[in-house]
């Protein structure tokens, strides 16, 4: 018989996990009425206003003891703030996603998403080979259709943050475990939630 000791960990040997970008209330507040908005031309699953984002880079299923040198990755990235203008509807048909995108995807973006992937790969961990395609999941299992107007999204971005997921009985539930300043805001440094 052995003796469990007091101190014994409760962590789970691997995080889901994923950097993101993570709105504030007030780009929160306008990504679900678009969704409602959407939601009204293209029916299907709305998403819930807390797991509103945008991903960065997906990690998937990561070891616990890997969360230090994932962290220390994203302190190596260093990136201007910027804003970002989501003003396009678009329809996945092979997975029946609504989402909203950018007309205009600006090179800041796609600087700070080849940084972020650029240190994971240094390190070894797994990056998507596939293009960035920077959107904004709002339905699921819809049936799409035309592509309406929307009024534009402005979403000031000045930090990124590393994500966990957890899946229960009612859906995913994300947690952010860290969080960024890009340059501009905060100067880079990272600093835990």
């Amino acid at each position: 018989m052995t003796e469990t000791g007091a101190a014994e960990s409760t962590q789970p040997d691997s995080l889901r996990l994923f950097f993101a970008l993570w709105p504030d209330d007030a780009t929160r507040d306008a990504l679900n009425r678009t969704g409602k908005w959407l939601h009204q031309h293209w029916g299907g699953r709305r998403m819930r206003a807390d797991t509103l984002h945008i991903t960065l880079a997906f990690l998937g299923s990561t070891p616990t003891e890997q969360l230090d040198d994932l962290i220390a990755c994203a302190d190596s990235v260093q990136s201007a703030a910027f804003e970002l203008v989501l003003d396009q509807p678009g329809f996945w048909r092979h997975n029946r996603i609504g989402w909203l995108g950018a007309s205009e995807t600006l090179p800041q973006h796609l600087e700070l998403v080849n940084a972020l992937n650029a240190a994971l790969k240094l390190a070894v961990f797994p990056v998507d080979a596939r293009p960035h395609v920077l959107h904004v999941t709002l339905l699921r299992n819809t049936t799409g259709g035309e592509v309406p107007e929307c009024t534009p999204v402005r979403w000031p971005i000045n930090e990124f943050v590393l994500v966990k997921s957890v899946t229960e009985s009612a859906g995913a539930k994300y947690e952010v475990i860290r969080r960024w300043g890009l340059l501009g805001q905060g100067e880079g440094l990272g600093g835990e939630v």
